[in-house]
């Protein structure tokens, strides 16, 4: 599969609200190409660990939050996470062009060479770890660790031969968190190690209501993924036992660092609202209950941590 030509991209995406249309034609072919780029690094995903980092961060209660060091974390973080995101989607590129869902992203579609990918996604990785070299040697050591597992341990080495491999790219999902903790207060703690818990925990839920509602790109793919290797009655009870386990990791967490009584209420209301939602798609094993639980899970997420940076 070829990259696009100037020609083919500005035919293609010649009526685009908000379009610079007034663009010369190479500023156009430009455009697009950084479009695509953007499009490599997941921004939803890469934005929501980037809020676990700053949670981390903010979860002392006397954080250095001068706006250098929270410019660097945040910087750094983003990176680092962009870099390894565009490294798997590079080593993924064969399994995205199998799945109707993922077919049309920027490297299984042509708009992005390999090369330019591989390139992209090392000079992001590289200049994550070097900036945050310079902010800790402990918080790099972790920003690192979580390359490691996302990359190699998740992507290279287990992706394509277990549906457990999910666990080890939790660890590489709870790593940000662990180093905005770690960067503020200059070790880890068993608060850290509760927060990066409560990502992990949370993985489960988030990745097999999701790949329930795409088992079958999954499976066309060659990708093992819990809904298509266990029964149904296996990964409800996972998703189950993995949203209680996040839930109170999280809550443990807030209460060690103090959270107000308020929040830490409002974070225990809505991680039971997360359970009763578990219940009903586990007992009506409805695909919209299914996906509302997906969608609800990444809320629950980010409201959590949101709650940690503003509760204190």
């Amino acid at each position: 599969m070829t990259p696009l030509g100037t020609h083919d991209i500005s035919a293609k995406h010649a009526v685009i609200p908000g379009f610079p249309e007034k663009l010369s034609g190479s500023m156009r072919t430009v455009f697009f190409k950084l479009a695509s780029y953007f499009k490599l690094i997941k921004s939803w995903q890469t934005g929501l660990l980037l809020v676990s980092g700053l949670a981390g961060f903010l979860s002392s209660p006397n954080p250095d939050s001068g706006w250098q060091t929270v410019a660097g974390l945040l910087g750094s973080l983003f990176l680092a996470i962009s870099g390894s995101t565009v490294l798997n989607m590079v080593y993924d590129r064969d399994i995205d062009a199998r799945m109707v869902r993922t077919m049309q992203r920027p490297i299984p579609s042509g708009k992005v060479s390999v090369k330019e990918g591989l390139a992209l996604g090392i000079i992001l990785a590289t200049g994550g770890i070097i900036w945050a070299v310079f902010l800790s040697p402990l918080y790099a050591a972790i920003v690192t660790g979580g390359l490691f597992f996302n990359g190699i341990v998740y992507t290279v080495w287990l992706k394509r031969k277990t549906p457990w491999s999910i666990l080890w790219g939790g660890i590489a999902g709870g790593m940000p968190v662990m180093a905005g903790r770690v960067l503020s207060i200059g070790q880890i703690d068993a608060t850290g190690l509760l927060l990066m818990a409560a990502v992990v925990l949370w993985i489960p839920t988030h990745i097999m209501t999701f790949s329930m509602r795409y088992s079958q790109d999954y499976s066309s793919a060659g990708v093992p993924v819990f809904p298509n290797s266990y029964s149904k009655r296996t990964v409800n009870l996972i998703i189950g036992v993995s949203t209680c386990l996040a839930a109170a990791a999280f809550l443990t967490a807030a209460y060690l660092i103090g959270l107000q009584a308020i929040y830490w209420y409002l974070m225990a209301g809505l991680g039971g609202i997360l359970f009763i939602l578990t219940v009903l798609s586990s007992a009506t094993n409805s695909s919209s209950v299914n996906f509302l639980l997906f969608k609800a899970a990444s809320v629950y997420m980010l409201i959590a941590l949101l709650l940690i940076m503003v509760g204190l």
